[in-house]
């Protein structure tokens, strides 16, 4: 039944909300989409696989086989996308498994690759599968996050394409707010009537109208240079009639109630709520609800599916904590752990999965899979899952030359990181070259005398390093100071932290 969440929503009958359930299980399923040739490999971008290695290396130091794998699969896409029309469907993606301790890259890596295809990506962790018994939770959810991450791209891009126009619709609604339209209510070549003498009546003045645009025209500057940020107008919010609808029914899981809300929401009127706020409010508020009004959602819809079954990124990190472990009994967890991989592998393997904005085929989604392995092994997981991830790289442990690069090379380091911080203090931060030195050496013997957590290490050290001066700034160390870590400065902040073999409270 459905239950409103305050007094005085209306009840929707049992009969319409099973008509629903049928509708959302089964209506796309009966009407398969038609697979045709798209533009999205003209959307891609065209990198050759010694460019994407290259994109990698500015962020990732060292792994240079798991950075040619990637690349490799990524270009693929493009070459199949580019294939005669009758091969495209058979080509099927080359999913990749990475194996190597924590800390070393293999979500960066990933999460990078994702970035510069310009591609949707989500990522799960195995283990969370596991978290409710045999069956575990719906794995299919992975897809449904991945087709959402899609529909946000497509319809930020739709955002950028519309905003100009919806723009121009949010500045007149907030000049009619301030200075209402005069209208001629003289129809052209028409008269208002006889005067006393019987005469035809003159009609009426346009003086009024063209004084009231000039002035509309003033305050249009004035809008659109921010002057009247701090105004207050009164403007028609609209808002959903449905309130808080609670839905409960045998059988009926999250994502079934998401949709009906949805459709429920979408049948009922919409309302309208008065509020007065500031121009600069009204503006956000305004812009969002014209951008929506301009987009085609069934368009957004279409494209957001294509682009999740052609380009779309699944990466699934602990997957070795699913895998059997080597001489186990084949009971207890390892049963539920066993069900787990089961359950992905109609996934991966290409199924179709119906989500709320259509039915998503997987078969040409790329699987990144990643796992430490150190109980278990890759021969542990199920065969049929594994012959899914044919392409397996081992990702070397990080060395200390490794976390030296990883402080002074790519775009994103943390020492670049520190400094921009500062700077918007308007401190200046700066690291000699043997102190970089210094801290790489420390971060790496710590992994190996404690745990290994390869470079989010690194984070400890600095953190610990420079805790003292950003709790200084702004009022001990005032603005223009400069921040020069050398190698004493860093012996002596972390001489404590070598010595103390107890680092759990460190420890990320």
């Amino acid at each position: 039944m459905i239950c409103g969440g305050r007094p005085g929503n209306r009840s929707i009958p049992m009969r319409l909300v099973v008509r629903l359930v049928f509708y959302l299980n089964f209506a796309d399923i009966t009407q398969p989409r038609q697979f045709q040739r798209n533009n999205m490999a003209d959307n891609q971008k065209h990198l050759t696989p010694r460019e994407i290695v290259a994109e990698l290396d500015k962020y990732i130091i060292g792994q240079n086989d798991a950075k040619k794998q990637v690349a490799i699969a990524l270009r693929n896409r493009w070459r199949r996308m580019n294939s005669p029309k009758d091969m495209q469907q058979e080509i099927v993606p080359n999913n990749i498994l990475m194996i190597g301790a924590t800390g070393v890259g293999k979500t960066e890596i990933a999460r990078r690759l994702a970035k510069i295809a310009d591609a949707p990506f989500t990522k799960v962790e195995a283990s969370k599968f596991t978290e409710v018994g045999y069956v575990g939770r719906d794995v299919e959810s992975m897809v449904r996050d991945l087709v959402e991450q899609a529909v946000n791209m497509v319809k930020a891009a739709k955002r950028e394409t519309v905003k100009e126009r919806a723009t121009e619709i949010v500045e007149e609604i907030i000049l009619d707010a301030l200075i209402p339209p005069v209208k001629d209510a003289t129809p052209q070549n028409s008269f208002t009537g006889f005067n006393i003498d019987n005469t035809p009546e003159a009609p009426m003045s346009k003086s009024d109208q063209e004084l009231n645009e000039k002035t509309r025209d003033r305050f249009r500057e004035k809008i659109r240079n921010g002057e009247m940020d701090e105004r207050k107008i009164e403007i028609n919010i609209s808002q959903s009639s449905m309130g808080n609808v609670g839905m409960v029914g045998p059988g009926m899981d999250e994502m079934a109630m998401m949709n009906i809300q949805e459709m429920i929401s979408g049948m009922l009127p919409k309302k309208s709520k008065k509020r007065k706020v500031t121009i600069a409010e009204a503006r956000k508020i305004l812009l969002e609800e014209e951008v929506n009004k301009l987009i085609d959602m069934d368009e957004v819809k279409e494209e957001a599916l294509k682009k999740a079954e052609n380009t779309g990124m699944i990466f699934i990190d602990e997957i070795d904590k699913i895998a059997r472990r080597t001489g186990g009994g084949g009971s207890g967890p390892d049963v539920s752990r066993e069900g787990v991989q089961r359950d992905l592998l109609p996934i991966v393997e290409g199924s179709s999965i119906n989500t709320k904005y259509g039915v998503l085929k997987s078969d040409h989604i790329l699987f990144i899979a990643a796992g430490a392995f150190h109980v278990s092994k890759p021969s542990d997981l199920i065969p049929e899952l594994q012959g899914r991830f044919p392409i397996r790289v081992e990702l070397n442990s990080l060395t200390k030359d490794d976390f030296y690069q990883i402080l002074k090379e790519p775009k994103n380091a943390l020492t670049k990181q520190y400094e921009a911080m500062l700077e918007s203090e308007s401190v200046s931060l700066s690291f000699q070259d043997d102190a970089l030195e210094q801290l790489a050496e420390m971060a790496y013997q710590i992994n190996l005398e404690v745990e290994n957590i390869g470079a989010r290490r690194l984070h400890t050290v600095m953190s610990h390093l420079l805790n003292e001066f950003l709790f200084d700034v702004p009022d001990v160390i005032g603005p223009n100071a400069q921040i020069v870590v050398t190698k004493e400065m860093v012996q002596e902040k972390l001489s404590d932290l070598v010595q103390n073999k107890d680092l759990s409270q460190f420890i990320l």
